[in-house]
């Protein structure tokens, strides 16, 4: 496939190549789109996931750990799929400057990404925190006290509200990743798209802040994204399956001296 060995040839010549991965590539590993019809967002009221309503209501907090019970048993078997797999092989390649990701399941870890590598924008739904001593705890552990009963979790050492460690509605987006993530794109001489939509900001405006720094821009997403128009490829196709022929091309150019055929 020509624009595979395109955007291969281009991995192979970047020296900051970025990679920004969305919900599209978790599908692919099972995790239901929590957005699409019928998903966790059609079950439950929208404004129990408003951060201040969980800071001041009982029953939404209630609700909260509800839902995101339902959302974390979807995540904590799942396994990482092609996609992932090759992003890691990208890094061991030493061809990946930062991988900035939307989603909360901590796949890009089990795939083979070191964490200094990772930005998670969205948080991780792998742990939870205390919202008043920031002190972190395991999500086995507080599942474990939900499912003994317990229905709003607080903190064993401050009694703190305990939340898992996402970005709510209304909350601060985490200003280290943020910042980091936007310093990235800007320095970026290679910024990939995988398996978003590019809908939801600020992540969204990433791949933009890339381009307009002269950065090549390489969409991968099963269907149209608001940056189609700016970007300097697209294949509208499964992240996964593309990601590891785009991998396995790397390692075959590399294999012959490091060196792109274009």
């Amino acid at each position: 496939m020509e624009e595979i060995e395109k955007i291969a040839g281009w991995i192979v010549d970047s020296k900051r190549m970025v990679v920004f991965v969305g919900a599209g590539l978790s599908t692919e590993s099972g995790i239901p789109d929590f957005r699409s019809p019928g998903g966790v967002w059609d079950r439950y009221d929208p404004e129990d996931f408003d951060f201040h309503r969980f800071l001041s209501n009982e029953k939404s907090r209630e609700n909260y750990w509800m839902m995101a019970t339902e959302m974390y048993d979807s995540m904590k078997d799942a396994s990482p799929n092609a996609g992932h797999l090759a992003i890691a092989e990208l890094e061991k390649l030493g061809k990946l400057d930062c991988l900035i990701t939307q989603n909360i399941d901590g796949l890009h870890f089990k795939a083979g990404n070191s964490a200094e590598k990772v930005l998670e924008l969205h948080g991780t739904a792998m742990h939870a925190t205390c919202l008043d001593c920031g002190k972190r705890y395991e999500r086995e552990e507080v599942q474990a006290r939900l499912s003994a009963g317990e229905k709003a979790p607080q903190c064993a050492g401050c009694g703190g509200l305990l939340k898992p460690a996402t970005i709510s509605f209304g909350q601060p987006m985490p200003e280290r990743e943020t910042a980091e993530a936007y310093r990235r794109s800007q320095s970026s001489d290679l910024f990939i798209v995988v398996g978003s939509s590019l809908v939801v900001h600020p992540a969204a405006s990433m791949p933009v802040v890339a381009k307009r720094a002269g950065a090549k821009l390489a969409i991968i997403n099963r269907d149209e994204t608001a940056c189609d128009a700016l970007a300097d490829l697209v294949i509208r196709a499964q992240a996964g399956p593309v990601m590891a022929a785009i991998a396995g091309a790397v390692k075959g150019l590399m294999a012959y001296g490091g060196k792109s055929f274009e």
